[in-house]
């Protein structure tokens, strides 16, 4: 063939390559239907390729950063990572309707949804629109503050609503004001036997907080001398009221007796949880959060990508 088609074989090209690729012609019914051999017709794609009549391109779905997703999901690890354009708080619905159809991808019919209160949680219930018939259950207390009226009760039952296959839910607090009056909390029944069920949960969805100003609810919540008490145990971060350090293992501090909701272990336990976490001063708890296997998915923003990209070893 040619490097410069000529005209005609230019037009044969270009009728070769809509059919086959349009058209999903093969290139045996091409042959015959052309009256050549199907090796002209392979030498016919060829040169439609190298000539500028078929240019091949790649497009991200829409809302969702393809290349950069594949980058992160093997540079971290992951099952599963989704990045959406933007920054900032103009990105939320996007990794909110990102996070929901996510979920509703990767839930099977024998799932058990586990679900704490937190802000990115609750959006993405809000985007949710379809699940199997599968029970959700209420992972955590709730964290009353002035920018949120939503609760951990109101977020699991309006996904156990579109779910519709019952749920297990408590009225608590996530942070108690002493380790007594969390412990006969956890052992009201209606308590006791909503977080007896964190064990079945077999697919969760969380925030991840950093323990930074403005980076988590908790830490907003607490004295100067909690927060002090919770860095020197070694906490960069937080999911659901659980404690991690810098290499994503789990850490008791002097908050978590204070906590109504899952423990480490049940944190650790769950097969597959994807969070949803982002802003430049979550990429330490969420790299620390990734390389501890504490989570297995992750929806999270283009800068904060980028962020944590730069971070990973060449």
């Amino acid at each position: 063939m040619p490097d410069v088609l000529g005209p005609s074989e230019a037009v044969l090209a270009a009728a070769v390559a809509r059919r086959h690729l349009i058209g999903g012609e093969s290139k045996v019914e091409l042959a015959s239907s052309l009256g050549i051999s199907r090796f002209k017709v392979a030498r016919l794609l060829e040169a439609a390729r190298e000539s500028g009549l078929v240019r091949i391109e790649v497009v991200s779905p829409v809302g969702i950063d393809a290349e950069l997703s594949e980058q992160l999901r093997e540079a971290l690890g992951l099952e599963h990572c989704v990045v959406v354009p933007g920054s900032g708080p103009q990105a939320e619905p996007g990794a909110a309707a990102a996070a929901a159809a996510l979920l509703a991808e990767v839930v099977t019919d024998k799932d058990v949804i586990g679900l704490p209160w937190s802000r990115s949680v609750s959006r993405m219930v809000d985007a949710l629109d379809r699940l199997p018939e599968v029970p959700v259950v209420q992972l955590s207390g709730a964290m009353v503050t002035p920018e949120e009226d939503s609760s951990s009760v109101d977020v699991v039952r309006r996904a156990a609503r579109i779910a519709g296959g019952g749920r297990h839910v408590f009225y608590s607090p996530l942070l108690l004001d002493d380790a007594d009056s969390a412990d006969v909390m956890r052992r009201q029944p209606p308590v006791r036997d909503a977080l007896a069920r964190v064990d079945d949960v077999t697919l969760a969805v969380i925030g991840l907080g950093a323990w930074a100003p403005g980076m988590s609810t908790i830490h907003a919540v607490v004295t100067p001398a909690e927060r002090k008490a919770v860095t020197k145990a070694g906490a960069v971060g937080e999911a659901a009221g659980v404690f991690f350090d810098a290499d994503g293992a789990v850490v008791e501090t002097p908050l978590t007796a204070r906590i109504v909701g899952l423990t480490g272990s049940q944190l650790t336990g769950i097969r597959h949880v994807i969070a949803i976490a982002h802003g430049p001063g979550k990429v330490d708890a969420i790299e620390a959060a990734a390389h501890g296997g504490l989570v297995d998915s992750l929806v999270t923003t283009a800068e904060t990508a980028e962020a944590l990209l730069s971070r990973a070893p060449n």
